[in-house]
């Protein structure tokens, strides 16, 4: 009974302090057409402290989302364009020597911002990337003898375009592991793209004001790590994460031959991360099944490796991930 009063609590608390998502959602809504899907995958690896890839044509808002996102919460933004040429120290900042004081003074570089934006990642060289990886993981910059720590939050959306392959250094899949999400977005509806020609032409583009600080987001991060995960729910994560490494254990037996490798423990960890922070969104103390189901695909498509065998079937990670959930029994 105790622990009915507790979730009882936790929902009150929940539905407080989860009200300013409710102004960040509509000041995106304000500026972004569509792209619902786009919008809450933000909000998710914002409050769960994680990364977030996104996979998508020219043109779909993805740079508007970010800077619009950063601009209601009061943040700083730093956009990044990957070139080839790129150098590690373009990314994270380096040491420049000054004649007058004969010392060497560090200059920051754009990563030190809440929100980055890594505009098509895949068209630096491993060495930018890792860069930018390893400040990912470590909240951490080291430059010459000193170590600098990140701003809070601190939030980086990489995207890479799907359609060019020339000229591109693919993101090695360890390192792919490292965003706790990879979203695909795809093209507005015809209703929405009527909308999105009509504001453009009218030159009415809306502004945003500032609806929450970077201090209270942090405060919400506590909240989110306090929804509750009920036993047969960490069950059901576990499940699925280990269907995609053993699908014979779960009459998937087709599967075998299509994955060289399923998700890691990181999967399970932001699974469990992701669903909670959709939870909240819904401004609820408690995780249910379809939070998980909502959260799945973004969480597991780039944490399977696929056979030649499913290459040369087509079959995507996508599909793969669809017959776990299907198959996985639901608590």
């Amino acid at each position: 009974m105790a622990e009915t009063i507790d979730i009882r609590e936790l929902n009150i608390m929940i539905e407080q302090q989860s009200g300013f998502i409710t102004n960040l959602v509509a000041g995106m809504d304000k500026v972004i057409v569509g792209q619902k899907h786009l919008v809450d995958s933000l909000l998710i690896s914002l409050l769960s402290d994680g990364h977030i890839l996104l996979e998508g044509v020219p043109g779909l808002a993805k740079t508007l989302a970010i800077k619009t996102l950063a601009q209601l919460i009061d943040a700083d933004f730093s956009r990044i364009q990957f070139t080839p040429d790129l150098l590690p120290a373009d990314v994270i900042g380096t040491q420049i020597y000054s004649q007058k004081d004969e010392t060497f003074h560090v200059k920051k570089g754009p990563v030190f911002a809440n929100f980055i934006l890594a505009d098509e990642i895949n068209r630096a060289p491993a060495k930018v990337q890792s860069a930018l990886l390893e400040a990912m993981q470590e909240h951490q910059v080291t430059i010459g003898d000193h170590t600098f720590a990140l701003p809070k939050p601190f939030l980086v959306m990489a995207t890479q375009n799907p359609i060019e392959q020339e000229g591109t250094y693919q993101l090695p899949e360890a390192q792919i592991d490292r965003f706790m999400l990879k979203v695909v977005i795809d093209y507005p509806t015809i209703e929405e793209e009527k909308l999105i020609i009509r504001e453009n032409i009218n030159g009415s583009l809306p502004t945003v004001t500032a609806v929450t600080s970077a201090k209270e987001i942090m405060a919400a991060r506590d909240v989110v790590n306090k929804v509750y995960i009920d036993d047969k729910i960490a069950q059901y994560i576990a499940d699925i994460v280990f269907a995609s490494r053993y699908p014979e254990r779960y009459g998937l037996s087709e599967l075998k031959g299509m994955i060289t490798y399923g998700g890691s423990p990181r999967a399970s960890i932001n699974l469990a991360k992701a669903s909670r922070a959709y939870a909240f969104i819904k401004h609820r103390g408690y995780v249910v099944p379809e939070d998980v189901r909502a959260v799945v695909h973004d969480v597991m498509r780039h944490r399977i490796g696929l056979s030649y065998e499913a290459e040369a079937s087509n079959v995507s990670s996508e599909e793969i991930v669809s017959k776990i959930v299907n198959k996985v029994e639901v608590p």
